[in-house]
């Protein structure tokens, strides 16, 4: 008897085929083989020419999908597994757990329509145990989760395709909208609202220095007369002023440098000391989300990094399904922790009773526990054998486990009250410590930080024994001025977990969110590790907060998750939920055709801002400002890294002001004896030699045409100031001749192009280094970067090895051409898809591309000889 067990991908097809028994045969269908279509070209023929054809979802016959197979690679999955059946007894589908898994499984059935006894497997690890259990307990598929998959699909389709589609239209082309990406974009934009609003406060306090007994300690002036210093949680972020009704004291610069002065040779009495036990509990293990924020702001990566990593720890079996929003652990992962934590720190480190955690979320079902190393035994990570991303991720999931499972740490906090007189006030400084009695879980897990035992060290601020009546020398005091902050923008991390606290999207989503959100500019821009949306995020949600403010309401939205959980649990459909949505009077339907007529572009391209008298306006090449100047208006281009909080009247008179200047004069060119002009425009700062010329109208033209004099943008790090009248000359002579092949005279020239600073001799491109060697690079510098031969190129332009081929054993690699990322094996290259992200590229997307390279190699040879 043959059965024939079908997954996602080809390394979990290779890790699961280890642990069947024979006569089990496991392929894969690398991913869904079957979606909606991308516009209704990809429709067969007869559902072509409907209303509803673009959205390829027949709304007048209860919300029919129509699924195509898009991308060759499906077809020729579908094809490979269609021949495997003709071989198979019986089929099982061992696609993932959640609702994705589900409907790949459905979808899977809906294609190869096969004539064998069907069966649903699950598992949570790729292990042998886990798996034999899956096959002793496989079901029927769930078709309540296949629904809800596929209404969520729907949804998004029908939201995302005319909502994105009015906003190209009403704002700028090519921006888009969904359901989830909107909500999230809301709440940057809210946030950044909110810092516009901000007004900040100041205030001055006394850091100062104390000694007893040769042990140093700090102390910080907490009150004079008994009333309490103002701190920056005392005002109101709305006036940048004491909130009204708090009653404490609001200490300037003045009389904190007279304080301080004042304490010079002065001595503390000890007052009161107080100490306080209290125990820390160690956090849940991880779920989808929590492990995208810690990987985060521990590792550094992003929310899409962070989910390919775990992806791959998933497929190698080295740790449980990693979409999931439940913090359960199985008895068997409950004792593996408290095993590991007992053999590494001992008895006392081992609660008597095991850790049971809860999920927060409502209905947490996607998966069945959370996510930890396999096994009943985990494997420690310096026994991995795992490098790179990998290991530091998996190091992450271990040390989070065990440590979930280990002993409360205990603590002592402690406070000294130290009292001083000056000119009849009294001053009341304080002390604070903070003693580790039992560092507990935190031996294994430390909150914010990569290394346990460091952070155990760093944690820990003891005071010197101090006794109620002594007196402690007061060494140092220093006058510190404050000024309040307004909120924190948002990282990917933030985001994240403000998404889920609200309820919006579900685990599979957020990375996808956050890399729609941060990799296209368009919406938000990077600032280390922060997101600033831009002035077009700020258009968007206006347009969608006034005409459709249920989308962006992360509580509607949030509801809309529970109603697919409701559909999931068998308690919806589809076709209700589509219907009160979409088609019922003055549904989402009617809202959009409605708004088409509606809307008039130039107003949805406003953005008021709280501040300015004038709104700020989207167009073309960015954001812009329009100024009455008299009887004039003139527009002023907002610089692209001037976030919406942060722009002023300042920065517009600014901008302003070096418009009327006109074009800044460098000098005359000695050459041609016209001027050098330093301008600004929608692109930045760039250098113009002469002005606007008109040219000879060309025979049988009406009119002359004005002829674009020659220009140069400044390099990157080049600041205007710093651009004098020889380097303006040297950046327009560029290109560069630096000279000519002694051999064969091929000119060689050194440039400046939009990656940098470069040499090229006729099609052979070299980077330089710096920006000052385009003018100083000799020809025989010149010469030895050009013709350095290929094969040194190529070593050079190793990206990385994703790993071997399973049937060859030969070494797959991922290297950067001159047009692009591409995978090699063996005389084998198959180029990247434009749209795949090279750091999370893995070994068995590689294998795809190559096998459908070969593939269509061996068909055009055939082709080939038959013609013949």
């Amino acid at each position: 008897m043959s059965t024939l067990v079908i997954v996602e991908s080809p390394a979990k097809a290779k890790t699961i085929q280890k642990y069947l028994p024979d006569g089990y045969v496991v392929r894969a269908s690398l991913g869904h083989i079957r979606d909606l279509p991308d516009n209704a070209s990809q429709l067969p023929e007869e559902h072509q020419g409907h209303d509803w054809s673009s959205l390829g979802v027949n709304i007048d016959a209860g919300f029919e999908p129509v699924y195509v197979v898009k991308d060759q690679r499906s077809k020729r999955a579908i094809s490979e597994l269609r021949q495997e059946l003709k071989d198979a007894d019986e089929l099982i589908l061992a696609t993932d757990e959640d609702r994705e898994g589900e409907a790949i499984s459905w979808h899977l059935i809906e294609a190869l329509k096969p004539r064998v006894p069907i069966k649903r497997m699950v598992f949570h690890e790729i292990t042998r145990s886990a798996i034999q259990e899956a096959l002793e307990q496989t079901r029927e598929l769930d078709m309540a989760l296949v629904e809800a998959q596929e209404t969520r699909r729907i949804l998004d389709r029908l939201v995302g395709y005319p909502l994105s589609l009015l906003v190209s239209k009403k704002i700028r082309y090519g921006l888009s909208a969904g359901r989830v990406q909107s909500a999230a974009v809301r709440l940057l934009v809210e946030r950044e609202e909110e810092r516009r609003r901000f007004r900040k406060g100041s205030y001055w306090d006394l850091k100062a220095a104390g000694r007893k007994d040769d042990a140093p300690f700090d102390a910080t002036l907490y009150s004079v007369d008994g009333t309490r210093l103002a701190t920056g949680k005392d005002f109101d972020e709305s006036t940048g002023r004491i909130t009204e009704g708090r009653d404490v004291l609001l200490l300037d610069e003045e009389r904190a440098r007279a304080l301080a002065a004042a304490l010079i040779g002065k001595s503390w009495t000890v007052g009161e000391l107080h100490e306080r036990e209290y125990q820390t509990s160690p956090k849940p293990p991880f779920t989808t989300s929590t492990l995208q924020q810690e990987a985060s702001r521990k590792l550094g990566m992003g929310a899409k990094r962070a989910m390919s990593v775990a992806q791959k720890l998933y497929e190698s079996g080295f740790i449980t399904y990693m979409r999931t929003d439940s913090t359960n652990l199985s008895t068997q992962a409950v004792d593996a922790a408290r095993a590991a934590a007992r053999k590494l720190y001992g008895d006392a480190y081992v609660p008597d009773e095991p850790r049971q955690y809860r999920s927060k979320a409502k209905n947490a079902q996607e998966a069945h526990e959370a996510i930890r190393p396999t096994g009943d035994h985990f494997t420690h990570p310096e026994r991995t054998g795992l490098d790179g991303d990998e290991a530091r991720l998996y190091d992450l999931i271990w040390k989070r486990t065990v440590a979930c499972q280990m002993a409360n740490a205990r603590r002592t906090s402690q406070r000294a009250d130290l009292l001083v007189d000056v000119d009849g006030q009294t001053l009341e400084f304080r002390a604070h410590g903070n003693r580790i009695d039992f560092p507990g879980y935190i031996r294994a897990y430390f909150e914010g930080s990569d290394d346990p035992e460091a952070a155990l060290e760093d944690s820990e601020t003891l005071l010197p024994p101090l006794v109620e009546g002594d007196t402690c020398a007061c060494q140092k005091v220093e006058p510190v001025g404050h000024e309040t902050k307004p909120p924190a923008r948002f990282t990917e991390a933030s985001l994240v977990r403000a998404l889920e606290e609200q309820g919006v999207g579900h685990p599979s989503t957020y990375a996808a969110i956050m890399d729609k959100i941060s990799s296209d500019e368009r919406y938000a821009r990077k600032e280390g590790k922060t997101l600033v949306p831009t002035f077009f995020a700020m258009a968007v949600t206006r347009l969608l907060d006034e005409r459709f403010p249920e989308l962006v309401d992360v509580r509607f939205t949030a509801r809309m998750e529970d109603d697919l959980d409701e559909i999931a649990a068998g308690r919806g459909t589809k076709l209700d939920y589509l219907t009160r949505f979409y088609s019922q009077d003055g549904a989402f339907a009617d809202k959009i055709e409605r708004y088409e007529e509606e809307i008039k572009p130039a107003e949805a391209r406003m953005i008021a801002l709280d501040g300015l008298p004038f709104p700020v306006r989207v167009g073309r090449y960015g954001p812009y400002v329009q100024v009455e100047q008299g009887e004039e208006v003139q527009n002023v281009n907002v610089p692209d890294d001037v976030a919406p909080a942060d722009l002023t009247m300042e920065h517009i008179q600014a901008l302003l002001e070096l418009g009327e200047q006109g074009p800044l004069s460098l000098g005359d060119d000695p050459a041609t004896g016209k001027p050098v002009f330093l301008l600004h425009g929608p692109y930045g700062h760039y250098v113009q030699l002469g002005g606007d010329e008109e040219e000879a109208p060309e025979e049988g033209a009406k009119k002359k045409r004005k002829k674009k004099p020659p220009r140069a943008s400044l390099p990157k790090g080049v600041e205007p100031d710093d651009v004098e009248l020889d380097l303006a000359l040297q950046l327009l002579s560029l290109p560069r001749l630096v000279g000519e092949h002694p051999e064969t005279g091929v000119p060689i020239e050194a440039a400046l192009g939009r990656y940098g600073p470069y040499v090229r001799m006729d099609k052979e491109y070299r980077n330089l280094p710096g920006f000052e060697q385009i003018f100083t690079i000799t020809l025989e510098e010149a010469l030895a970067l050009v013709t350095t031969p290929k094969a040194s190129r190529r070593s050079n332009q190793l990206i990385r090895e994703l790993g071997a081929d399973p049937a060859s054993g030969d070494t797959v690699e991922l290297l950067q051409g001159r047009y692009g990322p591409y995978v090699k094996l063996k005389r084998t290259n198959a180029s990247l898809p434009k749209d795949a992200d090279v750091d999370a590229f893995t070994l068995e997307q590689a294998l795809a591309l190559l096998q459908e390279k070969a593939q269509s190699k061996k068909g055009g040879k055939k082709g080939g000889r038959k013609k013949a």
